[in-house]
């Protein structure tokens, strides 16, 4: 058995170690410790974003997480899929269907730093009806400061360029008079700090920095259980990723702060089985095409050092307003996105910027994760069973959203193919499964603060928190929730308070 700590958190991406940190900033003299099941790809900045590193270094550390990866071009979206670099999917695809049944695209990063050590960095703020009532506007506020700061959130993580001021000029030029009184197009918030290189972008080894006590790390350690007597943690039950052997490791709290997927699974191995566990699971339609910009190429050499998304265009974003604009749209220079595009043979020397808007979904009880005690997985987790698909509002608005990224690439320059509805899952944005609620009536796994309902010490945090139908990306919105958590923790151990079930 190992040596008891105050905080056992289980995940090290930013939710976890947002938690870790704002603990540590209130009651320093609470131990916390952080479990990943992954292994450590940057020992000299433990969570490093892998993208601050040469390519030369960078993929073989991806390849450690994801394996090989498929020879040649393949644009993303084409089936049967394969997991980005740095991400393993949690079913294998066999490319049936249409892509929108069980979210195939769904994946998962097992390493320190969790998805923030490949992640594209984008974190708007919500607005209007992806702000969950549960907290007020004034709590909300503040929560998103302070996770601005530990993300370090900038928009002028790109110099202006000839081009990114065409590309911006459009964007008003479009959606100006349409988002009058909301808030205007512009650059994407992004996690980074700007350098005269070029931005050096967020992970959780930037979060930590800012602890005023060092958080440990322990990686290739899977929790496989809760250990909980009465509603109250004792501790957790962990096995090593490469002997084999288990351990248990006593913790006065616990904080579970996995994805939307793996977090409800540990929960339910854990025998604690909230009726909202793993419902209302919920994606964002994502919806692309690529687009030639009418501004010539200021700058087409490309340091091959660099990482390729330091480009022209930088990354612009036209926000979700209800009504007006119900999406969340993303320009990025071509190598910028995440998403691989099948680019034509002609020569071409205006830059190329991928179009991605992302649409908020219908929520429904029956979109679900649920788990199978008779199929475990290698750990003796039980096996993960993904049930979820569109309704006919939701295929009504991804047509519109064709019509509105065909419409923007005109204005842009030219398109270059016909719009795409990517597989479910491909926005890595799936949420909801373990959401927050106001009153515990079977509809939310946890309170406000992230306290898992009929327990006494164990919390959730990560975007699996979020209840809303969303559209922007949901890092800032987690990581808001995860100081909250931390909060919460904090107050309770520190103070000695005792909350009734």
């Amino acid at each position: 058995m190992s040596e008891a700590v105050d905080v056992l958190v289980v995940g090290s991406g930013p939710a976890g170690s947002s938690v870790a940190r704002r603990i540590r900033e209130i009651a320093p003299e609470l131990s916390v410790l952080i479990v990943e099941a992954g292994p450590d790809l940057t020992p000299d900045a433990p969570g490093e974003n892998v993208r601050n590193l040469p390519a030369a270094e960078r993929l073989p550390l991806q390849i450690r997480v994801s394996g090989p990866q498929p020879v040649g071009f393949q644009p993303f979206g084409s089936r049967p899929l394969h997991a980005r670099p740095g991400t393993v999917l949690f079913r294998e695809d066999d490319g049936s269907g249409d892509g929108q049944e069980g979210m195939p695209g769904g994946a998962f990063s097992a390493n320190v730093g969790g998805m923030g050590a490949h992640w594209t960095c984008a974190v708007p703020r919500p607005s209007g009806s992806e702000l969950s009532d549960v907290l007020g506007r004034e709590e909300w506020d503040a929560a998103f400061a302070v996770a601005e700061s530990y993300l370090k959130a900038t928009t002028a993580a790109f110099p202006e360029t000839p081009a990114s001021v065409a590309v911006l000029a459009a964007l008003r030029g479009v959606y100006e008079e349409r988002l009058a009184g909301a808030r205007p197009a512009g650059p994407m918030p992004l996690a980074c700090e700007p350098t005269a290189q070029g931005p050096r972008w967020t992970g959780a080894d930037t979060v930590l920095a800012g602890s005023p006590v060092p958080v440990p790390i322990r990686s290739g350690t899977v929790v496989v259980a809760i250990r909980a007597e009465g509603g109250m943690a004792t501790g957790v039950e962990t096995v090593d990723a490469v002997t084999g052997a288990r351990e248990e490791i006593p913790a006065r709290a616990v904080v579970v702060a996995g994805d939307a997927i793996r977090s409800p699974q540990l929960l339910w191995a854990s025998g604690i089985r909230p009726p909202a566990l793993g419902c209302y699971l919920n994606d964002q339609p994502q919806v692309t095409v690529g687009a030639r910009v009418d501004v010539p190429r200021v700058n087409a050499a490309i340091d091959a050092e660099a990482d390729l998304r330091e480009t022209l265009t930088g990354v612009c974003w036209v926000p979700f307003a209800d009504g007006a604009h119900p999406f969340h749209g993303q320009v990025m220079q071509l190598d910028a996105s995440p998403i691989r595009f099948h680019v034509d043979d002609k020569r071409d020397e205006r830059p190329m910027v991928g179009l991605g808007w992302f649409l908020v979904k219908d929520v429904r009880r029956e979109d679900r994760v649920r788990f199978d005690d008779a199929r475990p997985d290698a750990h003796g987790l039980p096996g993960i069973v993904i049930e979820y698909g569109l309704t006919d509002r939701d295929r009504e608005n991804v047509a519109r959203a064709k019509r509105e990224v065909a419409a923007l690439a005109a204005a842009l320059g030219e398109q270059t193919r016909e719009p795409q509805l990517l597989p479910a899952g491909s926005s890595l944005h799936y949420q909801g499964s373990v959401r927050m609620g106001s009153v515990d009536d079977g509809e939310s796994v946890c309170d406000g603060s992230g306290r898992v309902w009929g327990t006494e010490n164990v919390f959730v945090a990560g975007n699996g928190v979020i209840p809303t139908a969303t559209a922007c990306n949901p890092t800032l919105t987690a990581v808001a929730l995860a100081v909250r958590t931390g909060e919460a923790v904090a107050a309770q151990l520190a103070g000695g308070e005792r909350r009734g079930r």
